[in-house]
């Protein structure tokens, strides 16, 4: 090693140590006794605390801790009636923020795949309205179908379900999940 290097790799260690030092002595009367401290439970944590959880080993906060509101639907559920496969059928349901603060939807889930949501990322001011879009796309499902959309929100309850339903009519060529199997010998 050159004696630059040795020399700056010295003066890094002397400021570091003597920072250190000016810590340890301006610890503005800081205990570092561990021996009195006590376990977090159930008992002495305030009854409106949101407290993380673990899920799958990892640590989930919690949403929506600030001012809760409330969302009024004009209508919590549709029925699109009868509708043919393969088709795209959109929704627009429209919802009012009936509390006092700002309405913030954090999120919105359709049931499965074939049922997209769409909703508003800005916050909804109360007394406005707003409109969450949902498009229900069956595929090849037939017959009497029942979807949902959760939406999460700074509302008490915490999540909003809206749903959808429809008589799904099965195609010219209907697919079997099973065809019948053919025996030949």
């Amino acid at each position: 090693m050159n004696d630059n290097v040795k020399t700056g790799l010295l003066i890094a260690f002397s400021i570091l140590t003597l920072v250190d030092t000016v810590m340890i002595f301006s610890d503005n009367d800081v205990s570092y006794d561990r021996s009195n401290t006590s376990a977090v439970t159930a008992s002495n944590i305030s009854s409106n605390a949101t407290l993380p959880t673990v899920d799958n080993n990892a640590v989930v906060i919690p949403e929506n801790t600030g001012p809760k509101t409330s969302i009024q639907f004009a209508e919590m559920e549709h029925d699109f009636g009868t509708i043919e496969q393969n088709t795209t059928n959109p929704k627009v349901f429209t919802f009012t923020n009936s509390g006092d603060t700002p309405l913030i939807i954090s999120d919105a889930k359709g049931s499965c795949g074939c049922t997209v949501p769409d909703y508003p990322r800005q916050p909804i001011a109360p007394g406005e309205t707003g409109e969450i879009k949902v498009v229900y796309s069956p595929g090849t499902q037939a017959n009497q179908q029942s979807k949902s959309v959760t939406i999460t929100a700074n509302t008490e309850p915490a999540t909003t379900v809206i749903r959808i339903k429809a008589n799904v009519t099965p195609g010219e060529n209907p697919t079997t999940v099973n065809p019948p199997l053919e025996i030949t010998q």
